[in-house]
């Protein structure tokens, strides 16, 4: 049993990088490289001034012995550290296409091998109402597939979700700045009173990019009679009647309440959003944000 186990883990971990893989090559070829710049810049070498040159890289001590004008040349930093901080509270198992989990899933992925592409290190966080696992960012294909097992068979202890958790252990453990993908549901009924300050100042220190996952049926609820729906990470348990228009109505316009609410404070703080949907194909939104990130840059 434990050996078709072992089988079965390696099957979906292989499929899920063949398919993000391909993804990464065919559609985010460039965009990666060009949204995510290096730091800084490195030292390259000294060389003789000629006209077009900044003259703010003029190295004077050179230039002095040299008896001519030389410049200090530079090289841009590239590599960069991408950390994955991906929510896998009881919410995530939910989806009606598929779950957000298996969504989630996939999308890191495809952030993980664009990032194995440019050379830069990933690192991955999973977290629930605590930090459930820390991976470090590096750099290997051996590194990356144990990134795709944990996000695809990694069992949470936590029931709820707490995203100031992960903000606060991110902030605390990387000095440094670090590009953060969140990625969550955001299925936060009652927001932290210092829910905005703390997403502002993580923004400021760290490249922070909040990616929300939905599901159409926790928006719009289907007219299929009586249902019970349970709060999966409070147990609450309701029961509602979805052939009642106007219960559906008032459903929908809380659910809408609720993330408005969360897309108007992400954005106030100068973090960018990004909204999928499991029942869409997210490509097209992540291209969206590459292409616009580009004309910022």
């Amino acid at each position: 049993m434990e050996k078709n186990f072992t089988k079965e883990v390696l099957k979906k971990v292989k499929n899920l990088e063949i398919k993000t893989k391909n993804l990464v090559n065919d559609a985010l070829a460039g965009h990666y490289h060009s949204v995510f710049k290096g730091q800084g810049m490195n030292f390259s070498e000294i060389r003789e001034y000629v006209n077009g040159d900044d003259v703010k890289n003029i190295d004077w001590n050179v230039t002095a012995r040299q008896g001519t004008p030389h410049i200090k040349k530079y090289n841009e930093e590239r590599e960069r550290t991408i950390i994955l901080m991906v929510d896998i509270s009881p919410s995530t198992i939910f989806g009606s296409a598929q779950s957000k989990k298996e969504l989630i899933a996939e999308l890191s992925s495809v952030l993980a091998f664009s990032a194995e592409k440019n050379n830069d290190k990933v690192g991955l966080i999973l977290f629930t109402d605590r930090i459930e696992l820390f991976i470090p960012p590096a750099k290997s294909r051996t590194h990356l597939l144990r990134i795709i097992r944990e996000l695809l068979f990694f069992k949470p202890v936590g029931k709820k979700t707490d995203i100031l958790k992960v903000l606060n252990f991110v902030n605390k453990t990387f000095s440094k700045t670090v590009v953060a993908f969140l990625i969550s549901d955001f299925s936060i009924n009652n927001l932290p009173d210092n829910f905005k300050t703390k997403i502002k100042s993580s923004g400021k220190h760290h490249d922070l990019i909040s990616v929300r996952v939905k599901d159409q049926n926790e928006i719009d609820i289907p007219s299929i009679g009586i249902i019970t729906l349970e709060d999966l990470e409070s147990g609450e348990i309701v029961e509602v009647d979805t052939n009642n228009s106007k219960t559906r109505k008032v459903y929908k316009e809380l659910i809408k309440k609720r993330d408005d609410n969360i897309s108007n404070i992400i954005k106030a703080c100068g973090v960018d959003l990004l909204d999928i949907n499991t029942n869409q194909d997210y490509m097209p939104t992540l291209l969206k944000f590459f292409t616009l990130r580009e004309r910022r840059a």
